[in-house]
């Protein structure tokens, strides 16, 4: 056969994509799932069946010729979701970029064009391949005609020809049509006759060829009450099989060098990825040919691997007072890390790549360079170059712009910050990626073990790709209001806490030992009280048998079933623990099963052993609401929900006794943000006059005097207080506090009413979060929550919620990051020993020094109280101690 065509049927691709992947969207809100799906597997089509031609057929809204003749035609359909509706046009532009055909005709369905370019194609001598999810097609199958049907996932075909659908069906294509003109379709709301299954249909068509014969031959019919159905639907049956009958005669143009697969346009179809924020499809486009790492000219790498030649690149950079950099380390502790090489680039392309694996030392050479801050450094993840310098005794100053902030402040919810991925998405090019150079997990090497002209060359593509985009990326933070939150909070924030990982925090491995063997008794005594109450031993931590026991055993109510059998998650526990002594057993087994493995065990592992400290990471670029998180080990989540879980940060001690731990803690910060930003008069006031702001919410809630609030309406009002914060709804509630829904709902409204200016806000945050898009914090931190405009309830509800709570907690998180900078660098400027060591959300731990401590108690409440002006005062409590647990006593 000769050449070959694709046609595809547009509709059913791209519904098969929107329902086949997760919810995505672009940071404006803009659904794109369906049309990232369709693209996939358009190119997978591509690749698959390398075809010379290609049309995709779309149906349009207007009545067709059979809901002319028939009103209910497609009557039981469900009307398309608006997620998906708005992804049509998108997908139809992006086909006119590719310079891919179409087709939609008012009066006629996708199917019918099909069928008409079927026959045109067949008529040409064309291998035609129709794309689609509906098995109506079928019927269009020929010698010259494959249908491939989509099945189960977004790229897996199932090919039929007439010899297939033979083996399947039992009837040729032909015959199809009248095996749906006797079943119906009930998704097309064609009738067929009643009564009538595939089965049977199978069989009268086998015995009769065609409905038309049948019809002439109903005496055969030897089943008397299906020669009645048959005899009574006669005129059904006929209208059903034309109904189902797909159209070959559409007036339509056709032509073959319309129908020619042709390039697409490059540079439109790389604006409209963009546009979309299609990063992988991007990677994908670009060719390797084209790619940057091709094009590197070798004479544009400046070796520098003799001391004399340091020393002339040190009167090179003195003279540009700008540069783009990138070291290269080995060593996975930041007090372990050797700087093997370093890429520098000036204002032009030309770069210089320092060999310190032959320079050995010659890094402190370089020390005036890195500490003048009026030599400006631009980098990517700047913080690990900061901490390689401080190993050698170099404090890196002048750091003016990192890509990688730049691009967190103007996408807080992307997953990944590489640099390659960044490149690809904001430029359009491509370039090396770390892992291409690595390689990954057990096969993954380090950059000592990396050839030095690859290293290098690798350098020049970091250097170049972070040069290009601090001018593009400058200018989208100028025109998003963020340069002022991006110079004066986030740069500087990188150094602080990059110093807090130096320093890291002293860990007491011996103590830390004692707990672990002190939670292995406490686990094995569970162990022994959940045998005793089950009547026999079994693997807790296994689901299936932990499953059995609880409700084949122990008859519990079962409350939740999966695939693989009975749930057991901690929500199934927390409903049964009435139910049975056991499940509170249980449930305190697994908290101590968690602390033994992450907190104990897991710290040991990550205790440095020449400084006897734990150095976590300190992540700036991970969270939605600019929130700092902290892992490897992860210090902010050590619970403290049980005293053993309390006692673990007694391991956590000042470097040796000439220090003591301050703990100072911001005071109902998100309160207090809540009511500078509501502007509640009430909220205002209490916090001004310095009231509990819990037993004032609670007189106002319960309708009691202030010095007749009891403990537990204070308590009450304070789940309703940090509840309102996070959007919690009279369902949340009344779990948290184990009321009834009515109850719940009941605080919620006497909140609301005797605080109007937080109802007020909440609605407005939820109407500005709609109508822009997105949500700002009183810095002007944004975040995108394109969930506000689903049409999925739960989606919907989240976005409300997070309009609400983002604000406040993203404004929390500027005020203590805002605090940190102003305390180290008040610290740093009086040259005291005091450091600031640990942020945990609402918190700074400053490890003291015993001769400074009132000058230290000092400094931190002032720089903490007065790190942003609020209507209201912020308030912060101090506590000194000789370990993390002696401050929250």
């Amino acid at each position: 056969m000769g050449e070959r065509i694709i046609i595809i049927d547009g509709n059913s691709l791209i519904n098969r994509a929107f329902y086949g992947l997760p919810p995505l969207t672009t940071k404006e809100g803009t659904y794109t799932n369906a049309v990232y799906g369709f693209v996939n597997m358009l190119y997978k089509i591509y690749e698959d069946y390398q075809p010379e031609y290609i049309s995709v057929a779309f149906d349009r809204k207007a009545p067709t010729f059979r809901h002319m003749e028939y009103d209910a035609y497609k009557a039981g359909r469900k009307r398309m979701p608006d997620e998906l509706g708005q992804q049509l046009p998108i997908l139809k532009e992006l086909l006119d970029v590719m310079h891919i055909h179409r087709m939609e005709i008012d009066g006629f369905e996708a199917d019918d064009l099909i069928g008409t370019l079927v026959k045109y194609c067949e008529e040409k001598n064309l291998e035609t391949l129709v794309v689609t999810g509906d098995r109506d097609a079928l019927q269009l199958a020929s010698d010259h005609t494959k249908i491939l049907i989509t099945k189960k996932g977004m790229t897996d075909l199932e090919i039929y020809t007439p010899e297939s659908i033979i083996e399947r069906y039992e009837v040729t294509p032909q015959q199809f049509i009248d095996l749906k003109g006797l079943m119906g379709d009930s998704s097309d709301n064609i009738p067929g006759v009643p009564g009538v299954g595939e089965k049977t249909a199978i069989k009268l068509i086998k015995q009769f060829g065609s409905i038309e014969e049948m019809i002439r031959h109903t005496e055969e019919i030897q089943n008397q009450k299906l020669r009645e159905k048959i005899e009574s639907n006669i005129e059904q049956a006929i209208f059903s099989k034309r109904l189902a009958t797909i159209k070959t005669d559409v007036p339509i143009d056709l032509s073959l060098t319309a129908l020619q697969r042709e390039a697409p346009n490059q540079e439109k179809l790389l604006e409209l990825f963009r546009r979309l924020e299609f990063h992988s499809l991007i990677q994908k486009m670009i060719k390797s040919e084209d790619s940057q790492e091709k094009a590197i000219d070798r004479a544009k790498i400046h070796m520098i691997e003799k001391y004399e030649d340091v020393q002339k690149l040190i009167n090179v950079v003195m003279l540009s007072k700008h540069l783009y950099f990138r070291l290269f380390g080995v060593g996975e502790n930041v007090r372990d890390r050797e700087i093997i090489g370093m890429s520098i680039m000036l204002e032009e392309d030309f770069s210089y790549y320092v060999d310190f694996k032959v320079l050995k030392g010659s890094i402190e050479l370089l020390k005036d360079i890195f500490e003048d801050e009026n030599i400006l450094k631009t980098g990517h993840n700047i913080k690990n170059e900061i901490l390689m310098l401080r190993k050698h005794g170099i404090s890196l100053a002048g750091a003016d712009f990192d890509t990688s902030i730049a691009v967190y402040l103007l996408e807080p919810t992307r997953t990944s910050y590489e640099i390659d991925e960044i490149y690809t998405a904001y430029l359009g090019k491509n370039m090396s990626n770390e892992e291409s150079l690595l390689g990954k997990g057990k096969n993954r090497v380090t950059f000592m073990q990396i050839d030095r002209d690859l290293l290098s060359k690798y350098g020049h593509q970091v250097c170049h790709a972070v040069k290009d985009l601090k001018k593009i990326l400058e200018a989208e933070l100028e025109k998003l209001e963020l340069k002022k939150l991006f110079h004066e909070v986030e740069m500087p924030l990188i150094k602080v806490l990059a110093d807090m990982e130096y320093e890291g925090f002293r860990v007491d491995h011996q103590m830390l030992s004692s707990l672990g063997k002190e939670l292995n008794g406490k686990i094995e005594q569970l162990m022994a009280e959940i045998y005793a109450m089950a009547g026999e031993q079994f693997n807790i931590n296994s689901t299936k048998q932990l499953g059995d026991i609880l409700f084949e055993r122990l008859k519990l109510p079962a409350i939740k079933k999966t695939k693989t059998g009975y749930s057991t998650n901690i929500e199934v526990l927390e409903k049964l623990s009435k139910k049975h002594p056991i499940i509170n057993k249980i449930i305190e087994y697994r908290h101590y099963v968690k602390l033994k493995s992450t907190y104990i065990d897991g710290l040991i592992d990550v205790i440095n052993k020449g400084t006897n400290k734990i150095h976590s990471s300190f992540n700036q670029t991970v969270t939605a609401t600019g929130r700092i998180s902290s892992t490897e080990p992860n210090l902010q989540n050590i619970p403290i929900r049980l005293e053993l879980g309390r006692e673990i940060r007694k391991v956590f001690i000042p470097t040796d006794e000439n220090y003591l731990l301050l703990d100072a803690d911001y005071s109902q910060i998100e309160l207090r943000v809540l009511a500078h930003i509501s502007k509640d008069p009430e909220l205002i006031e209490a916090f001004e006059t310095d009231q509990d702001i819990h037993t004032i919410t609670a007189s106002k809630v319960f309708n009691v005097p202030v010095d007749q609030v009891t403990s537990y309406q204070r308590s009450s009002a304070k789940a309703v207080n940090f509840g309102i914060v996070y959007g919690i709804s009279d369902f949340g509630l009344a779990e948290n506090l184990g009321i009834t829904k009515k109850e719940a709902q009941k605080y919620i409204d006497e909140y609301f009413d005797k605080y109007k200016g937080v109802k007020t806000y909440m609605e407005q945050a939820v109407e500005n979060g709609k109508k822009n898009g997105y949500v700002t914090t009183i810095l002007n931190r944004r975040r995108y929550i394109p969930e506000l405009t689903s049409s999925n309830f739960n989606i919907r509800s989240f976005g409300e919620r997070t309009a609400m709570n983002t604000p406040i907690q993203g404004s929390a998180a500027d005020i203590i990051k805002v605090a940190m900078i102003r305390v180290h660098e008040e610290l740093d400027k009086r040259k005291l020993q005091s450091r600031l060591i640990l942020q945990v959300h609402d918190e700074l731990i400053v490890e003291t020094h015993k001769d400074e401590i009132d000058e230290v108690k000092q400094i931190v409440k002032r720089e903490m109280e007065e790190a942003i002006q609020l209507n209201v005062p912020l308030k912060v409590e101090m506590h000194l101690g000789k370990s993390w647990y002696d401050t929250k006593k």
